[in-house]
């Protein structure tokens, strides 16, 4: 089993108190682009990690047997708390698990899809464009507990920084890896 956390907690410091998550893009809130990418992906289960504004993010997200929603009451501690959150909440079946961030529109299916492919090759899969990481990683369950310890609001870059070893850099042909929210007029265009 494949499983995604998506990072949905954040409180949008930058957005003057509006959450950028659920700003419309092309007709659907933010947060949408990347669940329909998700779910249309070989991906077998979808935990979303809630914080700021959890009550107005929940209402734009539909109902579906693989989604489960977290909420993060500690998700003023950074994002490091929200993928505790998230990896405590996995299936027992999970074998791989990526960790998704809720801005990121442009990561479509086939990212997702070819990073699965190469699931049994590494313990962490992190997709390159030109030689720049981007996202989502893609981490084996070996991974969890070390992921488990990790603090603050960085995520995983320093324990990704200790195992370089256990890393398949996958160079992608798709920018979407690296553009967040603040590149979202390439994706409106």
């Amino acid at each position: 089993m494949i499983s995604a956390i998506l990072l949905a907690a954040g409180q949008s410091k930058r957005m003057n108190d509006e959450n950028k998550l659920i700003k419309n893009i092309k007709g659907l809130p933010l947060i949408k682009h990347s669940i329909i990418n998700i779910l249309e992906s070989s991906v077998d289960e979808l935990i979303i990690i809630t914080g700021y504004q959890s009550k107005k993010l929940e209402k734009t997200i539909n109902k579906n047997k693989k989604i489960k929603i977290v909420f993060n009451n500690q998700f003023k501690t950074g994002m490091s708390s929200s993928i505790k959150i998230g990896l405590k909440n996995l299936s027992k079946k999970t074998k791989a698990f990526f960790i998704c961030l809720g801005d990121m529109p442009m990561v479509n299916k086939n990212i997702y899809n070819q990073l699965i492919k190469y699931v049994d090759s590494k313990e962490i899969i992190i997709p390159n464009y030109n030689k720049k990481h981007g996202n989502p990683i893609l981490f084996s369950i070996s991974m969890k507990d070390k992921i488990m310890n990790i603090k603050g609001d960085v995520g995983a870059k320093e324990l990704i920084e200790k195992n370089k070893d256990k890393i398949l850099n996958l160079e992608i042909n798709d920018q979407g890896i690296i553009k967040n929210y603040n590149f979202v007029s390439d994706f409106i265009d």
